[in-house]
């Protein structure tokens, strides 16, 4: 297997491994436990899905593959903090959100080439890429893998 081959698979493996992760923990809270705060004063487990959610669907325009299905979740999820009082999907909206997102974003990432994942993203310029090539569409994944590894971590925390 090619070199560049195998990193893609490695990549992905990762990305998918966490996701799925999260999904199971997410099937198996409850809405109250989704409701609870990971710890006194923190993030709502509801916070943390829908602040997930955000996060990827702003993969797809990132990576220039289209547009986000949901823009105005990066309001609530990502530039406001949990109790903000901003309106927010009720958990089971946040549940049938995260099936469409990453049913969306799984469509859309299965489209690029293995060189395409190792090309730019869109919030880096051509003579930065040229400077830091590692500045690539794999290198943000496997970033949005531990990223999901971080706050999986905190979701763990409302199992009873």
């Amino acid at each position: 297997m090619h070199h560049q081959t195998l990193v893609v698979k490695m990549g992905l493996l990762s990305w998918e491994g966490q996701l799925k992760r999260v999904t199971s923990l997410l099937n198996t809270l409850t809405d109250e436990q989704l409701s609870q705060e990971i710890a006194p004063g923190r993030n709502t487990g509801a916070y943390l899905i829908g602040h997930l959610i955000a996060v990827h669907d702003g993969i797809v325009p990132l990576f220039g593959l289209g547009e986000k299905l949901h823009p105005e979740l990066e309001e609530i999820y990502i530039t406001s903090p949990d109790r903000s009082g901003k309106k927010t999907p009720s958990i089971t909206q946040l549940r049938e959100l995260w099936k469409e997102v990453h049913a969306h974003l799984e469509q859309r990432l299965a489209t690029l080439t293995e060189e395409q994942w190792f090309q730019r993203h869109m919030s880096v310029s051509e003579e930065d890429f040229q400077k830091e090539p590692h500045r690539n569409r794999l290198n943000v994944l496997i970033g949005r893998a531990i990223h999901i590894s971080y706050h999986l971590g905190q979701l763990i925390l409302l199992k009873n």
